[in-house]
């Protein structure tokens, strides 16, 4: 096998892992979601959060190929500093809910900028 198909099949691989464990967690969490605290649930829903955006990384370079990141992580700054540019002008004359909501999506823009940055090989 040459080098690309070693690496689609252990993609493949990871991407059945990474399904089989947001299944897992899913079925627990509507299993078990009256017994576990608040906190937990949070942890949990983060946690598949993570994973669905890793399942998604690993169709698209299964589909797609390597470098179909490269422009998505340059999106993904680009937008960052754009927002974080508009945050910093439009601060005081934001409502709170849009205020936490791009906050949020800020967050959700950094967690993925760092999983591209470590996955890029």
């Amino acid at each position: 096998m040459d080098q690309t198909c070693n690496e689609n099949k252990r993609r493949l691989e990871q991407l059945e892992n990474l399904v089989e464990a947001h299944t897992r967690t899913e079925r627990h969490l509507e299993q078990h979601s009256d017994i576990a605290s608040e906190e937990q649930i949070k942890r949990a829903e983060e946690l598949q959060k993570i994973r669905e955006d890793q399942i998604e990384h690993l169709e698209d370079i299964i589909a797609y190929g390597e470098n179909v990141n490269n422009d998505e992580l340059k999106n993904l700054e680009r937008n960052y500093e754009y927002t974080k540019g508009y945050m910093n002008h439009n601060l005081e004359h934001m409502d709170d809910e849009t205020l936490n909501k791009t906050k949020e999506k800020q967050e959700h823009r950094k967690e993925q900028m760092e999983f591209y940055k470590r996955n890029k090989n």
